[in-house]
């Protein structure tokens, strides 16, 4: 879909909250979660030990939980991201974002990189949850990008995703771009890490991205329905206030 068509409920749910600094207190994730459900965004992302408190305070909302497995470095043994997985799925989580073993990527063992995402994506399936794999592609080549999304794919998972937030650099158009070519139509693309303005935002769905995580989400969303409405950038809506975004995560 092409950002000018694009409404303000199907941008809201492109948008991933994302709520995973490591200083984020149970208060922060309340909120956090509070604000993803005003704004009907797709999910949040919380750090593992917070997913049953973000199930409980998002229950019969429209908003999915998700979490993360192996972050941000991706190191973790395969034993240990299928227990996480496990364990973020029975406390409530519906959506896994999965760093791959990007050190053994670029080590070229691309077997075993395979076989980490597969081990993650039958967890997650077999509970009706959605796989999320992250590459961090700021440590890769574009030969590698390329390699890791087809391994990506060949091992089950439902989007391949640029970045953690941990990295010197994250999303940019072209690797939203490379990723979408390199696999096929039923596996989406998420960008992630520095889509902080509404133009960001946009440029990112224009590339192909189908979910973006964001912590200013309140802020873009804010500005979209602006500028649909026509008002300066500087004035609120007044049939919405402008929400308060709590100090929250990388996107």
């Amino acid at each position: 879909m092409n950002s000018q068509d694009i409404t303000y409920a199907q941008l809201a749910r492109r948008i991933d909250h994302s709520l995973l600094k490591p200083e984020l207190t149970e208060a922060d994730i309340i909120a956090g979660c509070e604000l993803a459900q005003r704004y009907h965004v797709a999910s949040v992302c919380v750090k593992p030990c917070y997913v049953p408190v973000a199930a409980h305070h998002l229950v019969g909302s429209d908003v999915a939980v998700g979490t993360v497995v192996s972050f941000p470095h991706g190191s973790s043994t395969t034993a240990t991201k299928v227990f996480e997985a496990r364990q973020a799925l029975a406390d409530g989580a519906r959506e896994l974002d999965m760093v791959a073993n990007y050190g053994e990527l670029l080590s070229g063992h691309s077997q075993a990189v395979e076989a980490d995402i597969r081990a993650v994506a039958e967890v997650a399936h077999s509970g009706g949850a959605i796989l999320k794999v992250i590459l961090e592609n700021a440590y890769l080549s574009d030969e590698q990008k390329v390699l890791g999304c087809r391994l990506a794919e060949a091992a089950g998972a439902d989007f391949v995703k640029t970045s953690t937030g941990y990295a010197p650099s994250g999303a940019t158009v072209a690797d939203i771009r490379l990723m979408l070519a390199t696999v096929s139509p039923h596996v989406q693309v998420k960008a992630a890490h520095g889509v902080r303005t509404l133009d960001a935002l946009l440029a990112m769905i224009d590339a192909g991205a189908t979910r973006v995580g964001a912590t200013a989400t309140a802020a873009m969303l804010d500005e979209f329905a602006r500028r649909q409405a026509g008002s300066p950038a500087s004035e609120p809506l007044a049939s919405e206030p402008l929400a308060a975004e709590p100090q929250s995560a990388r996107g």
